[in-house]
């Protein structure tokens, strides 16, 4: 008798593992957009930045949001850089970044996402599609000519900038720990399951970046274990000219400017837009 009550055991126990997978997956695919959208809510104060001539705008999406941005007018008829963060924080938590490309005489729209930063609204990638757009659109009413506009994309904001650079005129784009799709990476991470296929927000730049009509310069540390330097090597390989690829072998994913970062972006500007 306990040879036929053996299978029935092994048949309790494998149907148990698969709903507990099914479980995983379905609490992965239902709770995707918490996992990568971490957004302080919180509306940032300007503080010693005003000093510099940034002021607080808004910016008006096609669906109908207001959402805060900073933005601080060139100097000298430099470039103007549109920074589009990362999945974290908000934009104060980038002042710094605004602060160095200040103190060099750029201008810097630094837009903000929906959902962040007291902004309305829920992240997703057509959001964020759109608020970027919004954000370009704006620097085109302040009358900033496109070969003196520069993209800028810091991880999954690098998304959002190679999206854009594909269907506007630029004059270059810059982006910092990118990936080929947030679906490749996804996958990298959750390699139990068949996560690529269950992305919805997949900000695919490997279709997108042989639309760019711009010099480009693509930044990464070679230890980076959120987006692994793989992903953007890939994502350079498949780039039109002219390009460029600056690595920090010591670097990971947020510290790149302990490693020079902002200096190679100083030189990239300086030879391509001037």
């Amino acid at each position: 008798m306990h040879s036929f009550r053996r299978p029935r055991v092994l048949y309790v126990l494998l149907g148990t593992a698969l709903a507990a997978y099914g479980v995983v997956v379905g609490g992965l695919y239902v709770f995707q957009r918490q996992l990568l959208y971490f957004p302080d809510t919180r509306r940032p104060e300007l503080g010693d930045l005003a000093a510099l001539g940034v002021r607080e705008i808004t910016l008006g999406t096609s669906d109908g949001l207001s959402l805060l941005a900073w933005y601080l007018p060139p100097r000298y008829g430099r470039p103007v850089i549109a920074y589009f963060h990362g999945n974290g924080g908000h934009l104060g938590y980038r002042r710094e970044r605004l602060w160095s490309f200040a103190e060099h005489g750029f201008g810097v729209l630094m837009a903000e996402y929906r959902g962040y930063a007291g902004n309305p609204g829920v992240p997703t990638e057509t959001g964020l599609l759109a608020d970027g757009a919004a954000a370009l659109d704006l620097l085109a009413r302040e009358g900033i000519p496109p070969d003196r506009l520069v993209i800028y994309g810091e991880s999954l904001g690098s998304g959002v900038a190679v999206a854009l650079a594909a269907q506007y005129r630029i004059g270059a784009l810059i982006l910092e720990a990118p990936f080929t799709s947030v679906a490749e990476v996804a996958q990298y991470h959750y390699s139990f399951i068949p996560a690529a296929a269950l992305v919805r927000d997949r900000f695919d730049s490997l279709a997108r970046i042989g639309d760019v009509k711009a010099p480009i310069l693509v930044l990464h540390g070679e230890r980076d274990a959120i987006v692994p330097v793989r992903f953007g090597r890939a994502l350079f390989d498949a780039a039109p000219e002219p390009k460029e690829l600056w690595l920090a072998r010591e670097a990971g994913h947020e510290d790149l400017v302990r490693y020079g970062v902002f200096e190679a972006v100083l030189d990239f500007l300086r030879r391509r837009i001037g």
